[in-house]
């Protein structure tokens, strides 16, 4: 199995969308189709301030870019005339090469845990993400019931949309954790791998690991509990 490579997430607002698709093949190009594209609307004010980027209506603004980027990425031509994005006949020349596996599309992750991001997740995501945990809870289940939701209001079999979830490991969880932490996994190998087990049980294809700190120690770690986690060895 390669690594594959992805953003976890981008926010749209920071660059006009049909610039962020171009992008986004051309990455997947030099990374011989293994992208896997994660967009959100971003959520740090502090962010768009800094730049001069517009924060507000983010679920709209995102709405539009995923009408301009999700069929760019799939080798259609787009026009679209909306209060935000405008784009006359768009196409990205040349299409974005995909492997056998995934012919002529990029994969579409979407982080989303409100209702209307979620209902554009079921149109248009290939993956849903949320984050951030350590085993899974009850705000996991209670989201999963939302997308669920989500994709009965837009007729689509959820089974068809894959479940990622980002998970935190603390090195200093045992000493009391910090902020923003409660839930993060100890660095520990069995811990680890019991986390990626019960996440596997519940139907989760991917997770995404925040290792803290990111140091030779915790990614040792990590590897040893994917082993035991996939009984190798």
């Amino acid at each position: 199995m390669r690594a594959e490579l992805g953003t976890i997430v981008l926010g749209t607002g920071f660059r006009p969308p049909a610039l962020l698709a171009k992008m986004a093949a051309t990455l997947d190009e030099v990374a011989a189709g293994r992208l896997i594209l994660g967009l959100g609307t971003g959520w740090h004010e502090p962010e768009y301030t800094a730049f001069g980027y517009p924060f507000d209506h983010r679920a709209g603004r995102f709405d539009e870019a995923l009408q301009i980027i999700v069929p760019l990425l799939r080798s259609e031509r787009v026009t679209l005339h909306g209060r935000w994005h405008d784009v006359e006949d768009a196409v990205l020349i040349p299409p974005p090469p995909r492997p056998a596996r995934r012919p002529g599309r990029i994969p579409i992750l979407i982080a989303a845990k409100g209702e209307r991001v979620l209902r554009l997740t079921a149109r248009y995501a290939d993956a849903w993400n949320t984050a951030w945990f350590g085993f899974p809870t009850e705000r996991f289940e209670q989201r999963r019931a939302d997308l669920a939701a989500a994709c009965d209001a837009e007729g689509r079999d959820p089974a068809t949309l894959e479940l990622t979830v980002g998970l935190t490991m603390d090195s200093e969880r045992a000493a009391g954790g910090r902020p923003g932490s409660a839930d993060a996994l100890a660095a520990d190998v069995d811990e680890v791998a019991r986390a990626l087990d019960a996440w596997r049980d519940l139907g989760v294809g991917h997770v995404q690991l925040d290792l803290r700190p990111a140091a030779e120690r915790t990614v040792e770690i990590l590897l040893a509990a994917k082993a035991k986690h996939l009984g190798e060895g």
